[in-house]
């Protein structure tokens, strides 16, 4: 898992900072709202001939990670 982790990069210089793919000028954030639209992993990766299965499944797992937060530490408006 560590290791497909290591396919997110974040670089302010970067798409702003966001969450990356392999350094590319593809956001963890696209990759996740083509999978939210219901588009498969096969269409993806022909729309961007640059990834790979594994930069799908890093954008995944990036994401469940980013949720295993500590919800307790949030402080909601009130």
């Amino acid at each position: 898992m560590d290791k497909l982790l290591q396919r997110i990069v974040i670089d302010s210089e970067v798409c702003n900072g966001q969450p990356v793919i392999r350094g590319m000028r593809i956001t963890v954030k696209t990759i996740l709202e083509y999978l939210a639209a219901g588009e498969s992993t096969s269409n993806i990766l022909e729309a961007y001939p640059i990834l790979e299965k594994g930069d799908i499944q890093a954008a995944i797992l990036y994401a469940s990670k980013f949720l295993d937060i500590d919800v307790k530490s949030i402080k909601l408006a009130s």
